[in-house]
């Protein structure tokens, strides 16, 4: 009977909830950030900053969060935080500025970081054998799911209602988490668990400085310091010397933990988890893949909404292709793992996302609904969805079920990062292209006299629409055809630096060609069991 109990799927409807509570929560950020905009009168930089904070907050905290599960035990913290999550959604129901829309990010991301690990671990407390690889196979095509119905959902509430009642559903999925937790069994917590202060801080502090500095290379400077640095390190903007600091300390907090391992204290997180190469290849490809998504998911969402003013029902619809591929393809994928090894599939896929970023950098037009361009989008999506689900299970394979909340906070850690600095580096990458494409163009377009682009400060324009520009130049003494020409530019310009920006991504793509050639060449059944001791 006891088997028969641990067998029941209920435990696992509400880890696969929690598991659409999350990526819900970030897949909703991008189909609401025209409505952000509008609503907080912000630049879209600025509403990416909520993207942007929850990510840091998951990468920053979530090791630590994996030794309080293991300390109070994981039923109990996991409730606790789904109350901190449903907390974070009244926040943005609510919110009157930006600030307080990314104070509620800043909340989902602290429960998020405790939420990521206390999944693995509790699948590995109430599954075992082929049931626990099914459950793990689910969180990634939880993941994809939830994707694609955020944007479906999330826009056509966008659309019809407004961007606020997005986050109701993450309300309601909370609460709902809450309810099917009481199915779930696990140990009582350990209180002899100690947690490394210093590891926590010195983790903590790289993965703030590193994506405060990437958020903020545009605003701030790439080297040169801008107006807008808050502070200068002799001349140098603090945008890159942030990244090296945080380089710095993430060095730091690997040689602290390598100490305490060899002193035989207990790591924030134990290192044998990337104990060979396989492993740190896994890590890699899944910060290149996360970033990608990441990027996408933020590049296409702004150019339909704030550049083209279109509504988030058509974001949604334009981006149904890749999320739908995205989801089918999580799902399936595992099918193959008997037939092929992670690396074939791995490289398979990797080129894949980088044949279709190529195509799209070719045929992208305003027009999402062409076939060309959702035949790239589809592409993508099968490389990217089989990606996503076969690296989190190379890492939970190799593992010994007593470190499942070890790679569980290394998943969220590497993730959330990815998706932080992604969607951060994207955004600066595309405004300097942007800026660089039309200071060029100015120089060559004499019907924009310089005094015209004195008033404006053209080469700074942000990406906005062709009516806010419009608007703009109305108020200077710019005639109609010099709008007129200044309003053509722009657009040109920006449909430029879209296609440049799906290139970088196609180089990227390319790049993880390295990470994963360097998985493993085995098949799941050749897979030896890393904890018999544990079954």
């Amino acid at each position: 009977m006891a088997d028969a109990r641990r067998a029941s799927w209920l435990p696992m409807i509400g880890l696969f909830l929690a598991q659409v509570l999350m990526s819900f929560n970030v897949a909703a950020l991008p189909i609401s950030l025209g409505g952000m905009v509008e609503d907080f009168g912000v630049p879209p930089t600025v509403a990416s900053s909520t993207i942007v904070v929850y990510g840091l907050a998951v990468a920053a905290l979530v090791m630590t969060g994996a030794k309080l599960g293991q300390r109070i035990g994981w039923t109990l913290i996991f409730r606790c935080v789904l109350g901190v999550f449903a907390a974070s959604s009244l926040v943005m129901i609510v919110s009157p500025t930006v600030t307080w829309a990314i104070v509620g990010q800043l909340l989902a991301g602290a429960a998020a970081a405790i939420i990521v690990p206390s999944l693995v671990a509790l699948i590995a407390e109430n599954y075992h054998g082929a049931q626990q690889a099914t459950a793990v196979g689910s969180l990634g095509s939880a993941r994809a799911f939830s994707g694609m119905s955020a944007f479906l959902i999330g826009g056509t509430l966008g659309t019809f209602v407004g961007w606020r009642p997005i986050f109701v559903i993450t309300l309601a999925l909370a609460i709902a988490v809450f309810v099917l937790s009481f199915s779930l069994r696990s140990d009582r917590g350990d209180s002899s668990v100690r947690i490394d202060l210093v590891a926590s801080a010195l983790v903590g502090a790289a993965v703030v400085s590193l994506t405060l500095g990437f958020n903020n290379l545009n605003g701030w400077g790439v080297l040169r310091a801008e107006d807008a640095a808050p502070f200068t390190v002799l001349g140098l903007s603090p945008a890159p010397v942030l990244v090296v600091v945080g380089l710095v300390l993430g060095q730091l907090f690997f040689a602290w933990t390598r100490r305490r391992m060899r002193r035989g204290q207990v790591p924030l997180i134990d290192l044998s988890v990337l104990g060979n190469g396989r492993e740190r290849s896994a890590v890699y490809a899944m910060f290149i893949i996360v970033s990608m998504e990441a990027a996408v998911n933020f590049t296409v969402p702004i150019y339909i909404q704030v550049v083209q003013g279109r509504t988030p029902l058509d974001t949604s619809l334009a981006m149904l292709p890749f999320n739908l591929t995205v989801f089918v393809t999580a799902t399936l994928i595992v099918r193959f793992y008997p037939r092929f090894a992670p690396r074939s599939i791995a490289l398979f896929s990797f080129a894949l996302t980088t044949i279709a970023l190529v195509w799209l950098s070719v045929v992208v037009t305003n027009n999402w609904e062409s076939l060309p361009t959702i035949l790239g989008l589809i592409v993508f999506g099968i490389g990217q969805g089989a990606l996503v689900t076969l690296v989190f299970n190379v890492l939970v394979t190799a593992a010994p079920k007593r470190l499942a909340g070890d790679v569980g906070s290394l998943r969220g850690t590497t993730q959330n990062l990815a998706s932080a600095i992604g969607t951060a580096v994207m955004g600066a990458v595309l405004v300097m292209v942007l800026g660089a494409g039309i200071g060029r163009a100015v120089v060559e377009h004499p019907e924009l006299p310089p005094e015209l682009v004195a008033q404006v400060d053209l080469d700074q324009v942000n990406f906005i629409s062709n009516d806010e520009l419009d608007d703009v130049l109305s108020g200077t003494s710019a005639t109609p055809e010099q709008i007129d020409a200044a309003v053509a530019l722009n657009e040109e310009q920006r449909l430029r630096t879209l296609k440049i920006g799906f290139l970088i991504l196609a180089g990227l793509s390319m790049i993880a060609a390295l990470p994963a050639s360097r998985l493993p060449a085995y098949t799941p059944e050749e897979i030896p069991d890393p904890s018999p001791a544990d079954d």
